[in-house]
């Protein structure tokens, strides 16, 4: 049995690691489940060259809140979006849907359309720079929600398309049918997968297609080998990292809380999957995650 000490330091937040000599962005994190304030999560990113964050709306509480944080921190940028989840939640009238009054919705297309035009209003905002996570997830939803999923994508690419925003895919277990509807729907402009989740040979249709691959912790763990293909060829120029935070640690502290500070561990890994510096990857990675998100 491990001694209480040794389950602590499981439970404990990873030290910090040696700062990145070229700042880069996280792509796509989430302040709003992680311990502390967002003023210690920022400072404690820019300590290590992790100088700018995109905060990323899961459903219209969340949406709320990042776009308020964005407008309230020069660090900060925002996304909104009903993750891929919520649309079903919503139309089932899941007590764990959104609901503007916090009280069980009734359910149905009506609430799903309430709550897109909610999403509609804070994409408009300047300092919101994309709509998602939006996308498929069929791990964790059933073929009852499929339906709804697909709806609240198309929508979502509606809305980044006529404001003009970056679109952030969530897509699991669903490739062939986000790449579907993406090309039903015509992508915006500014398509980012964020943890990208592919392998090689689907990099190479997102690279075709212009869309940014988004790198998370998870290329680190063992058993993925397939992302760091992906990695291997995916242009460089298309390429950025994340935390997902508290999500996704890196190893060699998977199963620890995830943060902003994290991201030199996983843009390192990177490199050396690529093959070239540090720095080289980092330029390029800042230079990509404005472009994509354009600020």
């Amino acid at each position: 049995m491990p001694s209480s000490a040794s389950a602590a330091d499981k439970n404990a937040a990873p030290p910090l690691p040696e700062p990145l000599r070229v700042p880069v962005a996280d792509s796509h994190t989430h302040l709003d489940m992680q311990s502390g304030t967002v003023e210690d999560a920022l400072a404690k990113a820019a300590s290590v060259g992790v100088t700018t964050v995109v905060q990323v709306g899961c459903d219209v509480k969340g949406s709320r809140w990042a776009a308020e944080t964005a407008a309230t921190h020069d660090a900060v940028h925002a996304t909104v979006a009903l993750h891929p989840n919520e649309a079903p939640r919503i139309v089932l009238g899941d007590p764990d849907g959104w609901s503007r009054q916090g009280a069980r919705q009734p359910g149905g297309d009506e609430a799903l359309d309430e709550a897109l035009a909610e999403i509609d209003r804070l994409a408009a905002l300047p300092h919101v720079k994309g709509v998602g996570e939006t996308g498929l997830d069929y791990f964790r939803t059933g073929p009852e929600g499929k339906e709804a999923q697909e709806r609240s994508f198309r929508a979502h690419i509606e809305i980044a398309k006529r404001h003009g925003k970056a679109l952030v895919i969530h897509d699991r277990d669903a490739h062939a049918d986000v790449l579907r509807v993406l090309a039903e729907e015509g992508a915006p402009e500014r398509t980012v997968f964020h943890c990208y989740s592919g392998d090689a040979e689907m990099a190479e249709v997102c690279a075709r297609a212009g869309y940014f691959m988004s790198f998370a912790g998870n290329m680190t763990f063992k058993n993925a080998q397939p992302l760091r293909d992906a990695l291997a060829v995916a242009p460089l120029e298309l390429v950025l990292v994340e935390t997902d935070a508290p999500f996704l640690t890196p190893a060699p502290y998977r199963g620890r809380p995830n943060a902003p500070y994290l991201v030199p561990v996983t843009v390192r890994a990177m490199a050396a999957v690529r093959g070239i510096d540090e720095d080289t990857l980092a330029a390029s990675i800042s230079a990509n995650t404005a472009r994509a998100f354009g600020y």
